[in-house]
């Protein structure tokens, strides 16, 4: 049987396990998927156990996605632009890092049927989801993406990355058409932004990359006539449909079954 995990921390509110064993079941396949609790020093272990044939599989969560790196042997070249990994395999011998988040990222947008393009786009966050989504965005074409991190230095650290962003300091709103919250804020109830979403204007996006909880404080924020708001679930199926394929070649289904299951 083969065995996969998700690692991050904190990582009890990841529904990969759910997707994936869904899944898995779906196509009649060998295998399970669990999540585990990670430190910086289990990363090594870990990758050693998919060369050892232990493990065969592991997604990243926060906060890994970049200090996984230097534990693998070869980068796809989406990982390496945006050193970001999600998704590890082994290939005749090799660790081999992914990153599926920039696919997700951009077929989500896609779906909703936005075009982004010629827009100014906000990004409130600087982990280990933005570069993919930073990325995704150029792609396709927006005019001005700001950025803004309650840690300041990390968010100048992507301009190292990206040149193109422009940083701001926490809490400042310029004018915008998207806005994404790409933090960790609204994993928990407690959490706050602290910031007044209520001068934003109509007309705007917002883009919640949190998927669990479906509700937050930012989606509601963003919950007034004339808004649209987005939560992290599409993404976060696009990108398990593509790290699932890379492990078993099997594009699994993304229907209304699978979303009902998810959400309850």
């Amino acid at each position: 049987m083969k065995k996969f995990l998700v690692i991050g921390n904190p990582i009890e509110h990841s529904l990969s396990p759910k997707l994936h064993n869904y899944w898995i079941k779906k196509n009649s396949l060998d295998a399970i998927y669990g999540k585990l609790e990670t430190y910086d020093n289990d990363l090594s272990e870990l990758c050693k156990s998919i060369k050892k044939g232990d493990l065969d599989g592991l997604n990243v969560t926060v906060p890994f996605k970049k200090s996984i790196i230097p534990h693998l042997d070869i980068l796809s070249s989406n990982a390496l632009r945006t050193q970001s990994v999600n998704t590890i395999s082994l290939n005749k011998g090799h660790l081999i890092g992914d990153n599926t988040d920039i696919n997700g990222f951009e077929l989500s947008i896609r779906k909703l049927n936005y075009d982004v393009s010629d827009k100014t786009i906000l990004i409130l966050g600087a982990g280990g989801v933005v570069p993919s989504i930073i990325f995704s965005l150029l792609r396709m074409k927006v005019s001005k993406i700001f950025l803004s991190n309650r840690t300041k230095k990390k968010a100048e650290n992507l301009k190292n990355l990206f040149n193109e962003i422009n940083i701001l300091e926490w809490g400042d709103l310029p004018k915008f058409d998207m806005i994404i919250n790409a933090t960790t804020l609204g994993l928990n109830n407690s959490d706050k932004f602290n910031i007044d979403f209520s001068q934003t204007g109509q007309n705007k996006l917002f883009y919640d990359v949190i998927y669990s909880p479906f509700q937050t404080e930012f989606s509601e924020a963003g919950n007034v006539k004339g808004n649209s708001i987005e939560n992290g679930l599409n993404m976060f199926l696009f990108q398990g449909q593509q790290a699932f394929n890379i492990w078993h070649n099997v594009e699994p289904e993304i229907n209304k079954e699978l979303i009902e299951f998810l959400k309850k």
